[in-house]
């Protein structure tokens, strides 16, 4: 079982969650929505899998290259 580290690509505020941890993903499902500059930016799964692990939630400050999310595939 691998598990997959998915960053954030920008640094922002978590907008929206889109999944739970125990929820099944397929490479390319959002995850989840970050804000930065006024600018939605999707994160998806980057792995088939289960959402293993979810670091932030809906409102949290984050930065750039920070693990938000682990996917089990």
């Amino acid at each position: 079982m691998g598990m997959h580290r998915i960053e954030s690509p920008v640094t922002g505020k978590v907008w929206k969650l889109e999944r739970q941890v125990g929820d099944q993903v397929a490479a390319g499902d959002t995850l989840l929505i970050l804000e930065s500059m006024k600018m939605e930016i999707p994160l998806d799964a980057t792995a088939t899998g289960v959402l293993k692990e979810l670091l932030v939630g809906e409102g949290d400050e984050v930065q750039e290259n920070q693990v938000l999310v682990v996917v089990a595939s």
